[in-house]
């Protein structure tokens, strides 16, 4: 049944996201505003945050318990399956690179850049002197974004049921809406450990769903790592398990110099099909575990 709740999860979500609805970012946003102060002065600290995700996620995990023990496991599943749409999901992308593309196709680089520039995270959104850096950016925030909103949590999930899976989520979310700004440092301390397995699980699977040899080469820097941060084990796994430069952009410019202005669209393709092919070959594990009476 786990896969079963999360392939149904995963589908409706992803139509959810096509038609850019039910933001689990706007959830988290009021859950945490509507339980916390948030008057100057009068902010909640560092254990007040995790009480907000560490008590329904242990809430939860205890509740899919003791269904469990009382034989009426089959009712925690649609609980869980609508629990990992909320949690899931990254509605919104789909227009913003839509538009990016499109504006880097007529060459208009500033409008690229505040088209995208609310989609960065805030302490690089002025580091973008350049269409490369610029580009290079967007496409870490979409692949660390994508990562915690869908394989996260599906880790998680499968891993230790639907409490660690909001547990996750929750960390995430406290480490990029927590009011109190200069606790999300810490939270996203809490949130890289979290992703540490799952995200070096995902490098593995990129290599399997694109260039293998091109992968192996970055081996070493980036599943090799283990104090590489997430965004890094993504950047530097995508990079070389993709062909025709789609993350080198500097060198694809001296390549193809006649085809520069396809490099967005390209890129950010590119990207997106290796994130499609890589959850396919999750949930085709996910199967196979299923088969072998793993799960």
């Amino acid at each position: 049944m786990v896969l079963i709740v999360f392939l149904l999860a995963y589908i409706v979500r992803r139509r959810l996201d096509t038609h850019n609805s039910l933001s689990g970012d706007k959830l988290w946003r009021h859950w945490f505003h509507q339980a916390v102060k948030v008057e100057a002065g009068h902010e909640s600290g560092i254990a007040g945050g995790l009480a907000l995700v560490v008590l329904p996620a242990l809430i939860l995990g205890l509740g899919m318990y003791l269904l469990d023990a009382v034989g009426w496991r089959v009712v925690g599943y649609p609980i869980e399956w609508l629990i990992l749409i909320l949690m899931m999901g990254a509605p919104g992308w789909r227009p913003i690179l839509q538009s990016y593309s499109v504006s880097w196709q007529r060459g208009d680089m500033q409008a690229a850049w505040l088209i995208v520039e609310d989609r960065l995270p805030p302490e690089e959104r002025g580091a973008a002197s350049s269409p490369d850096v610029m580009h290079l950016t967007l496409s870490k925030a979409f692949l660390v974004g994508v990562f915690q909103r869908f394989f996260l949590v599906g880790f998680w999930y499968v891993v230790g049921g639907i409490g660690l899976a909001v547990l996750a989520r929750g960390l995430v979310a406290l480490s990029e809406q927590w009011p109190q700004a200069a606790a999300r440092t810490r939270f996203q301390r809490l949130a890289e450990w979290m992703a540490w397995l799952p995200v070096r699980l995902l490098s593995v699977t990129f290599g399997i769903a694109g260039d293998l040899a091109g992968w192996l080469r970055e081996f070493p820097a980036s599943v090799g790592g283990v104090s590489k941060k997430t965004a890094d084990v993504l950047m530097i796994s995508a990079n070389g398990s993709l062909t025709g430069y789609a993350l080198d952009p500097e060198r694809f410019s001296r390549i193809h110099p006649d085809e520069w202005v396809d490099f967005g669209g390209r890129s950010l393709g590119a990207i997106r099909d290796l994130l499609n092919r890589s959850m396919l070959v999750w949930i085709c594990g996910l199967a196979l575990l299923v088969i072998f009476g793993v799960l």
